[in-house]
């Protein structure tokens, strides 16, 4: 005889079991853990980047380092180069961009650790390095007028670099002029490796002028790159112009547009065109009170003049020649150089300023063309022209 009881219980146990089965997830996990374990945390919403990226190599050195985070604010940042030297930077007001503020060293790597808190008040960080551009030559770069100079109306600026320049439109961008009046002018490439400015008519007397060239980091092409940025300030004496007409055999001297100074003088000798003063615009370019002379084509060696202002590097000066008084005011008998009498000379020289114009007519010689202080040489379109930002 079956016991009905039995039955029953076996029953019993068969749909415990089968309510066990539907309770758990097809996954295999049970609510409130089982034996798979605990979730793993969520990570850090706070995402920190940077500029440059980790591991780039030939950064620009003037690009600014960034460090952004999204989702959070940065505590700390810290850059240090090759050796272990801080760069310079400074947060935004929310701390959610650190900027690098000073420019980098070439051919260097840099380190950077950056921490930031997350909304969700977890932290995170972000670590790296990169490397600097390495430049195949390092090119020196020099700027004149020097600082605190005091230099006549047509002096021109220039820039000057000991390799050549191949990049010259990304040269001339970074070159700024401030003037203290306003005044037109225009850079101008007088070779691959001087670039000089110019004001369209003479500067105005008494204008303060700021230069900056700077160049470091820029590319001047085929891997050369400048060594330092270079500055200067100067100013813009009295207006003083030269203008000597050769066959009057005077150099006149104007102040302000006003006859100034008259003297006594002797040109380029007029029978022989390669001995004529050449005609032009000139500045004065040195003032030696002692000054050295040899020409061996015209077989004379060591001949020593006095208050010599070199106003052409073709060889000219207007100088004291108190041996060839005879000729001055008379005739022109010179090499190409203005001969003066001794006093005159003397009080001329003390007048002058480098960068005073010399302006030069009458001769049959014409202006010298390979000359590297040409910048009145030439008309203003001509000028112009020479930039390659036109």
């Amino acid at each position: 005889m079956i016991d009905r009881r039995t039955v029953v219980r076996a029953g019993v146990a068969s749909s415990a079991a089968l309510l066990a089965v539907a309770c758990s997830d097809s996954g295999g996990t049970t609510n409130g853990g089982g034996q798979d374990g605990p979730a793993a945390p969520a990570r850090p919403v706070a995402k920190i980047t940077a500029e440059p990226a980790v591991d780039t190599k030939d950064v620009p050195v003037r690009q600014p380092i960034t460090i952004k985070v999204a989702e959070g604010t940065l505590t700390d940042v810290k850059v240090t180069n090759s050796e272990g030297k801080a760069v310079e930077g400074a947060f935004d007001a929310g701390r959610t961009v650190w900027t690098s503020t000073e420019a980098l060293g070439y051919d260097r790597t840099y380190t950077y650790a950056a921490t930031a808190n997350g909304t969700d008040n977890k932290q995170t960080q972000l670590n790296g390095t990169f490397i600097t551009v390495k430049p195949a030559q390092q090119v020196r770069v020099t700027l004149n007028p020097a600082d605190n100079a005091q230099v006549g109306v047509a002096m021109p600026i220039s820039v000057k670099f000991t390799g050549d320049v191949k990049n010259k439109a990304a040269v001339e961008k970074a070159l700024t002029l401030e003037t203290s009046k306003p005044v037109e002018g225009s850079w101008g490439w007088l070779s691959d490796r001087q670039v000089d400015f110019r004001p369209k008519e003479y500067w105005p007397a008494g204008v303060t002028i700021t230069v900056g060239a700077r160049l470091y980091g820029v590319d001047l092409g085929g891997g050369a790159y400048p060594k330092a940025d270079v500055t200067t300030k100067f100013t813009i004496g009295r207006n003083q112009v030269v203008k000597i007409h050769t066959p009057d055999h005077k150099m006149n001297v104007y102040r302000n547009g006003a006859l100034y100074k008259s003297y006594p003088c002797s040109n380029g000798l007029d029978s022989d065109i390669d001995r004529n003063t050449p005609n032009g615009t000139f500045i004065i370019m040195t003032r030696e009170p002692h000054a050295v002379f040899d020409n061996a084509r015209y077989g004379y060696t060591n001949v020593n003049k006095k208050w010599a202002c070199r106003f052409s590097n073709h060889g000219e000066f207007i100088h004291e020649n108190q041996d060839n008084a005879a000729a001055i005011g008379r005739t022109n008998n010179s090499h190409g150089c203005v001969n003066l009498l001794e006093a005159d000379a003397k009080d001329f020289f003390d007048s002058a300023l480098i960068g005073d114009p010399v302006e030069v007519s009458g001769s049959r010689l014409g202006s010298p063309v390979n000359s590297d202080v040409m910048d009145w040489l030439v008309d203003w379109p001509t000028w112009k022209a020479k930039s390659t930002l036109q």
